[in-house]
């Protein structure tokens, strides 16, 4: 993609599968990793990355189960897809690429595997970056009426396989649309067309559609206890955090972000709501990008 001249586009092994990454920026600047979110791919990032690029050595993977990363059957407990296999697929992609100590920015999935990744290598992540998330394990807690009308697709794509996959299947162009077009995102408008034909195009793809499923059906069920698990022992991020959400989005409405994220971080926690939907890298990309420099500096 003509987003990404100047980016190495390649897929590394991180173990048992291999990721698909782009890599670019400044060679000798910090390392900073950023992480995409459902139901879409690296791609996602193409103009905040334009911004960061003269500032930081950028790396910008597909997750495991998206786009042309590897997409594993889901193993019976979906531990293989648990947020804490993506994070050691992530922190083994560093290294392999040099980074002993980098940054992070996760939207959406990638940021639940952002946090933790922050987690479990606390040695490795300087520092943070969250958007439009709160805890899986505090959503979870607070499902009531509202939270379940807004992200019903976290209910909705838990269930057996392969009855989402099927249905989803019948027409995922269809789908697709209508999460890109949801949480406050005032519809396509902001999308350039180039980017849903690249998130349709990985989507539609049947392993692709299980993948995502098997994403969700681990954060309700393992996910949720290694969350709970590090709650128990008082293990928190340990590096300062950044932490911006939309005003439309359902975060906004339904969670405080940072009381939630100061509960569960030792370093500094600072954020706002920004004038958005769920989608801030593609919806505010010079706004997002103006915040990230400034937290991660450039």
């Amino acid at each position: 993609m003509t987003w990404f001249e100047g980016f190495d586009d390649r897929r590394l092994p991180v173990g048992d599968i291999a990721l698909r990454v782009r890599t670019g920026g400044r060679p000798d600047a910090p390392p900073l990793l950023l992480l995409h979110g459902f139901p879409q791919t690296g791609a996602m990032w193409h103009r905040v990355a334009q911004r960061l690029a003269p500032h930081h050595s950028l790396v910008i993977p597909d997750l495991r189960g998206y786009g042309e990363s590897d997409k594993p059957a889901g193993a019976i407990d979906h531990a293989n897809y648990s947020k804490r296999t993506m994070a050691a697929d992530l922190h083994t992609l560093m290294r392999r690429l040099g980074h002993e100590r980098y940054r992070v920015a996760g939207h959406d999935r990638g940021a639940r595997v952002a946090h933790r990744l922050a987690l479990d290598q606390p040695q490795a992540v300087q520092c943070l970056a969250l958007l439009d998330i709160v805890p899986t394990k505090d959503m979870y807690d607070a499902t009531d009426m509202r939270f379940a009308s807004a992200y019903y697709h976290w209910f909705f794509l838990i269930q057996p396989a392969p009855n989402p996959e099927r249905m989803i299947g019948h027409d995922p162009e269809h789908y697709l649309r209508w999460k890109l077009g949801g949480w406050g995102s005032l519809g396509h408008k902001f999308y350039e067309p180039e980017a849903v034909a690249e998130y349709l195009r990985c989507f539609s793809r049947p392993e692709a559609i299980h993948g995502a499923c098997e994403d969700y059906r681990a954060s309700a069920t393992v996910d949720v206890a290694l969350d709970a698990e590090s709650v128990q022992a008082g293990v928190q991020i340990a590096c300062d955090l950044l932490v911006l959400w939309g005003t439309r989005g359902v975060i906004h409405a339904l969670f405080d972000p940072l009381a939630l994220w100061r509960a569960r971080c030792a370093g500094t926690v600072t954020g706002e709501a920004m004038e958005a939907g769920h989608y801030l890298a593609e919806e505010l990309p010079d706004e997002t990008a103006q915040r990230l420099l400034g937290f991660f500096g450039g």
